[in-house]
């Protein structure tokens, strides 16, 4: 390897000597873990499993499971502070070798026979350590390198054989600390961002009418009436045509068109479809027909009639049209209100489990699953009378939705930047 390629492309001031190469085997010692007997688990000492690897680069010490250990077991096969632990065996190639050092000693915890320790006698800096074993160079290697059978293996020979670059134990203090505080913005909004999605989820539970009832568990101040409840053909028409070509013969170059594909509606299931923001593939103009009937307006709502799951089912709203004109696509039924409603509300509603329940019994197929038009039809749907508590609620979830929007872009934009970080920071 040149000098220059010694040295990583950003760096923190004041450091400017290339990184030394060093063999893993080099920087301390390798050792496979304990392989337990089915008698011997679920009792006795933790122990640290795979469970406790994947995804994380620290140990996940609050969930470690038992296992049954004599002395001397514990004592060759401890964890102290700074290990480093490889999984040696995984079922998908992009997990074998994945790393997590111990947080702490472990005291009297052991490690799985899927495991191979690398105990540090170099003097690595433990946060070093957690991003360097991550970094593309020696995930290359190490996938490289992973032996297929039924599950995909790496050997102590090939974690010994690793190339690492190293820096002066100054700098790899600087750069672990980088990214540890990275890692804890990250941590931050993705907890963020999980507690607003279960706040949606509970007020979805709350806020519509469940379990034939007539009126929510939760409603804003002044709205006491009783929801209605009618069949859902009787509250919407659903004789608009849809449009059937497949996602291959749609673009995103050409054509005046829009057609919402289902897969559109699984994305944006839940909440408005902005015609105007949302990525909406058209109809290119060698493959026109005659639209007229089929045109949505402003407020239609379109259901994703087929998926590979249980959102088959799942429903999103037309609105910010500003003279776009837009069609259904294939495997998608429009549903246009036959009395005014308040944008946004038909939406939530209609994804709601208030509502969906209904539509799992009457779900065909296996591997892919499907509600046909007449099913769908003799559903009921609840709706308060009042055009303005409709609104609030849509107005509430809109919100709702806007913020979960915002730490999603941000706990987005902090993941790119570690990907970009960690490309250039490491040689």
């Amino acid at each position: 390897m040149s000098e220059t390629m010694k040295k990583p492309r950003i760096r923190f001031k004041g450091f400017t000597e290339a990184w030394e190469q060093r063999k893993l085997g080099e920087l301390g010692s390798l050792k496979n873990g304990m392989n337990f007997s089915k008698e011997a688990m679920g009792v006795g000492f933790p122990f640290v499993n795979l469970q406790n690897i994947f995804g994380n680069n620290v140990i996940d010490v609050s969930d470690l499971g038992k296992a049954m250990a004599s002395e001397s077991q514990l004592k060759d096969y401890n964890l102290l502070e700074g290990d480093a632990l490889f999984v040696r065996s995984s079922v998908k190639l992009e997990g074998v070798g994945e790393a997590a050092i111990v947080p702490h000693n472990l005291e009297n915890t052991t490690y799985s026979g899927f495991i191979i320790r690398f105990r540090d006698e170099y003097g690595l800096d433990n946060d070093f350590k957690r991003f360097v074993f991550g970094i593309e160079s020696v995930r290359n290697q190490i996938m490289a390198q992973a032996t297929n059978s039924a599950n995909k293996n790496i050997s102590q020979s090939v974690l010994e054989n690793l190339d690492l670059a190293i820096p002066s134990k100054s700098e790899q203090q600087k750069i672990g600390a980088y990214f540890n505080n990275l890692d804890h913005l990250i941590t931050l909004h993705q907890r963020k961002y999980d507690k607003l999605l279960n706040i949606k989820k509970s007020m979805l539970e709350k806020m519509f009418p469940k379990n034939g009832n007539d009126v929510p568990e939760i409603r804003f101040k002044g709205f006491t009436d009783a929801w209605e409840q009618r069949k859902l053909d009787n509250v919407f028409d659903c004789t608009i045509p849809n449009n059937t070509l497949s996602r291959a013969e749609l673009s995103y170059d050409e054509g005046t068109v829009l057609n919402v594909h289902y897969g559109d509606v699984l994305v944006k299931y839940g909440s408005v479809l902005d015609v105007q923001r949302d990525e909406i593939p058209h109809i290119p103009q060698s493959c026109r027909e005659d639209f007229r009937g089929a045109l949505l307006q402003e407020g239609d709502v379109i259901i994703a009639d087929t998926a590979e799951d249980e959102t088959t089912g799942k429903a999103c709203e037309i609105g910010n049209l500003q003279g776009s004109s837009i069609v259904s696509g294939l495997h998608t039924m429009v549903c246009r209100p036959r009395q005014q409603m308040a944008l946004g509300f038909l939406g939530y509603y209609l994804n709601s489990n208030a509502y969906h329940h209904q539509l799992l019994p009457l779900m065909q197929g296996i591997k892919v699953l499907s509600l046909s038009r007449s099913n769908i039809q003799k559903t009921s749907v609840s709706y308060p009378a009042a055009v303005e508590e409709q609104q609030l609620i849509a107005s509430y979830f809109s919100q709702l939705d806007n913020l979960i929007t915002l730490h999603q872009r941000k706990l987005e934009k902090l993941k790119n930047i570690k990907k970009s970080m960690l490309e250039k920071m490491f040689v």
